[in-house]
């Protein structure tokens, strides 16, 4: 029998109802490949494959990999032995949807890859620690970089929830899934969003204190953006940050 491989972060759902749910959250009409990420021993490939006439398979890990073709004869699927923060999207035939239960620990490096790559997915929805989903979800007055830089890039909406009661073995924590759906465009340049990275380089301080700025010039523009002077990081929005930036480097 197939063991967990606790340095990789398996935890494997098998509940077939919620499965099927987190399959129905990746359906997009039109689409028929799924790209799935770390299908571990196949539950929701199971589900996927019964919504996509294509699976495409990532797995790191070269036993589960080797065992998951042997789950499903006959059906269109197709798995890869590799590293999916070293896999080529390029690869993978457009359009496509991408669908997975990621390990915890490179949930966003995983997100980065896909939203900032070339051959980028059409829908992406993936099973990840709720808290950090509930962070992603962050509106202004709340936000994080990393709900910044994930909604600069893509729409972003809730999934399901899934206590960790339903995964062998349990995690520590609850998960939940993301619904993202790439932009065409990002809503603010690579420029802004990295002067926006400086302004959160100590969220609890005030955002006079984190960017290199004097205090007389960069006061008086705050005021200018109807933002007081005691604003912080989080409640700026992506047209503040834009806006912001363009007046700080005016001439």
């Amino acid at each position: 029998m197939l063991q967990n491989n606790k340095s990789l972060g398996q935890h494997w759902l098998k509940d077939r109802f919620i499965l099927d749910e987190i399959a129905d959250e990746a359906i997009l009409e039109g689409i028929e490949t799924c790209l799935e990420i770390g299908p571990g021993l196949g539950t929701l490939t199971s589900s996927l494959l019964r919504r996509f006439s294509r699976v495409i398979a990532v797995e790191f890990d070269k036993k589960l990999a080797k065992n998951l073709p042997n789950s499903f004869p006959g059906k269109n699927l197709e798995v890869i032995n590799a590293d999916f923060l070293k896999f080529d999207l390029n690869s993978v035939e457009a359009p496509y949807v991408v669908a997975g239960n990621i390990p915890y620990y490179i949930t966003s490096p995983i997100i980065s890859k896909l939203l900032e790559a070339e051959n980028k997915p059409k829908k992406i929805v993936l099973l990840i620690q709720k808290e950090v989903a509930e962070r992603i979800l962050s509106s202004p007055g709340k936000h994080t970089y990393l709900s910044l830089s994930v909604q600069n890039f893509a729409k972003v909406e809730p999934g399901v929830l899934v206590e960790k009661d339903y995964f062998t073995p349990p995690p520590k924590v609850d998960s939940a899934t993301i619904i993202l759906t790439p932009r065409e465009e990002p809503l603010v340049s690579a420029e802004v969003l990295k002067f926006a990275k400086q302004g959160f380089s100590n969220p609890r301080k005030k955002l006079i204190h984190n960017l290199p700025y004097d205090k007389t010039k960069l006061i008086p523009i705050l005021e200018s953006l109807n933002l007081d002077e005691n604003v912080r990081a989080q409640d700026l929005s992506h047209d503040d940050w834009k806006n912001l930036y363009l007046k700080l480097n005016s001439r």
